[in-house]
């Protein structure tokens, strides 16, 4: 293959969706031990299972208008499920920092991957500390540039992070497009997307590499900044993705936050409090819940329009379809600036006559189940947020009569 004209290769099946992708690594990196040769990257299928039944048949909503009466089929709503059409030959591991035991754990598992003959790709700042330890890791391949990360996604069957949402947001960070399926380890204080557990990684990752693996496809927001200087809607800067949420705020203006809000240019409302959030289902159980958002299934397909201490008694959370088009605006007789951040970084300063257009991007972040979506759904708010815990009522008292 000539390495100047390299192509991935995408396939879509009848039944399912088919990915398969050949590439030489181009990268100049001394750390590599396979630069020099054919990389070919692990193909599989994505599929719908309910309740254990396999069923290759990929459905989706439909409406049907027989004799008058207009009824819906089955929907789209099954478990997806991964199955590899060839054996995955190469891991990225990215890990939580400042953590002791992540660093044990990581080093241990590097050490097990490498007996399964993967190749194992890390962050430079983990093989530092990995070669650091022992010249044993030297095989342990990185990157030297920012211009290596774009390139990872071509590389990369699968993702494990070792930490908690946190390292999950960070690795979903780094793929500006496409994202490898990620296996999120639990070692953080809190996680709702992070269902396997460290103590166990063995087994986790072995039913991994033989699938079929049960996913959760994430959906992201796409955040494109409009300055009031440009010419045109076209002239944005460089988008933005985030996995949990886009937030607008005050800042450290004592004004209240004065925001024009729009969809699919359809005037909605005007925020005045401290801000807005406008946030994915699966960051429904980060932020957007701390302001009194609604808990979503994360494979419920919305947008979470959630208003941050608004100076009104009416003010309520709205769920939106994904296929909207939102446009947040800082009208130009606002008293001061606001401030966009995008999942907790990258804070941006959006003075008056300045946009913030937010839409589904077409990038969904694929994460690994321990049992299904609903299981660890259900799970994750159980156990991190003790949701609707309560003692059970006694038996002993009063009853009605007979």
């Amino acid at each position: 293959m000539n390495g100047t004209n390299q192509k991935s290769q995408l396939y879509r099946g009848k039944n399912g969706i088919y990915s398969h992708e050949v590439l030489r690594d181009r990268e100049q990196n001394s750390y590599s031990n396979v630069h020099s040769k054919l990389i070919r990257k692990a193909s599989f299928k994505l599929h719908w299972s309910c309740n254990g039944e396999k069923n290759d048949q990929h459905k989706h909503d439909i409406v049907s208008f027989d004799k008058g009466n207009i009824s819906t089929a089955e929907r789209s709503s099954k478990q997806i499920c991964l199955k590899w059409e060839s054996p995955p030959q190469t891991v990225l591991i990215i890990t939580k920092p400042n953590s002791t035991s992540v660093k044990v754990i990581c080093a241990e598992m590097v050490r097990w991957l490498r007996e399964k003959h993967l190749n194992i790709y890390v962050e430079p700042r983990v093989r530092t500390e990995l070669v650091a330890e022992s010249s044993y890791y030297n095989f342990v391949q990185t990157w030297k540039i920012e211009d290596g990360i774009s390139l990872l996604h071509e590389k990369v069957d699968f993702v494990v992070t070792l930490g908690g949402d946190g390292t999950v947001l960070w690795a979903a960070s780094m793929f500006k497009g496409p994202v490898p399926p990620i296996v999120p380890f639990s070692l953080g204080s809190l996680g709702f997307m992070t269902p396997f557990y460290s103590e166990k990684y063995k087994e986790c990752l072995k039913s991994i590499l033989q699938g079929p693996i049960s996913i959760t496809l994430r959906h992201r927001l796409q955040c494109h900044v409009i300055r009031e200087a440009a010419k045109t809607e076209y002239e944005t800067e460089e988008p933005i993705l985030v996995l949990n949420e886009v937030t607008i705020d005050r800042g450290i203006s004592s004004f209240l936050t004065n925001l024009e809000c729009y969809c699919d240019n359809s005037f909605v409302t005007c925020v005045q409090g401290d801000g807005l959030i406008l946030s994915t289902t699966s960051g429904s159980t980060a932020y957007s819940l701390a302001a009194g958002g609604s808990m979503v299934h994360p494979q419920v397909p919305g947008i979470l329009f959630t208003p941050i201490c608004p100076h009104s008694l009416s003010f309520r959370p709205l769920i939106l379809p994904e296929y909207v088009t939102l446009r947040i605006q800082v009208p130009f007789n606002s008293r001061g600036h606001a401030w966009a951040s995008f999942d907790g970084k990258d804070r941006k300063q959006l003075a008056p006559g300045d946009a913030l257009v937010i839409s589904m991007s077409i990038w969904p972040v694929p994460t690994a189940c321990e049992g299904d979506s609903t299981n660890d759904f259900l799970h994750s708010i159980h156990h991190g947020l003790h949701w609707n815990l309560r003692k059970t009522q006694a038996f002993d008292g009063p009853r009605e009569a007979i």
